[in-house]
């Protein structure tokens, strides 16, 4: 009994600790110092969430720009499910997926140069990206601003804008989220 009441109350004192108190601690410093990273970086339009900054979302309408394909299994950027397809680049399977998805980028943009960027026909590793190339959006620009009735310099304008470019060129490339692109364009209507 004299060794399993310290060890009890050690137990106690532990689960405490790390069960309560540190992830309580470190929860309100998160909120306190990152309020909108802490909170799931959800980025609003009126009021309403409308989706992370982190997770893309599957645009299919000719007014919006669309996103990097997701292999996220039974819906298009299930989190829950995060991953890529895991076929190997020799495989059928993906040359066939590839090739589906260019043709229905070309026929969707038909105006559009005949190269597709491969970030439109590709997924991610994660199968989650929230971000493409600004390229990839300047080539569906003109699907977009046909649709929403805008001049392509404008639509192009604010892809310029809405550009994040590395604080150095060598630590990284310039990307576009398209979740905040598009609600971008909705402000311009």
């Amino acid at each position: 009994m004299s060794q399993l009441r310290p060890a009890i109350l050690l137990l106690l004192l532990l689960t405490l600790v790390t069960g309560v108190v540190y992830p309580l601690l470190t929860t309100g410093l998160a909120q306190w110092l990152f309020p909108s990273q802490s909170s799931g970086s959800l980025l609003e339009e009126d009021g309403v969430a409308r989706g992370s900054a982190l997770i893309g979302q599957n645009f299919t309408q000719p007014g919006y720009f669309w996103g990097r394909p997701s292999a996220t299994g039974d819906k298009p950027y299930n989190p829950l499910s995060s991953g890529g397809s895991n076929l190997a680049a020799s495989n059928p399977a993906l040359d066939k997926a590839v090739a589906d998805r260019v043709a229905a980028l070309r026929a969707a943009n038909p105006q559009a140069p005949a190269a597709v960027p491969v970030e439109l026909v590709t997924a991610s590793a994660s199968g989650l990206d929230p971000d493409i190339p600004p390229q990839a959006a300047l080539w569906q620009a003109q699907r977009v601003a046909a649709s929403r009735k805008v001049p392509v310099a404008q639509v192009e304008a604010l892809i310029e804008k809405m550009t994040h470019r590395p604080l150095m060129p060598f630590l990284g490339t310039p990307t576009v989220n398209v979740l905040q692109l598009n609600m971008a364009l909705n402000e311009l209507q």
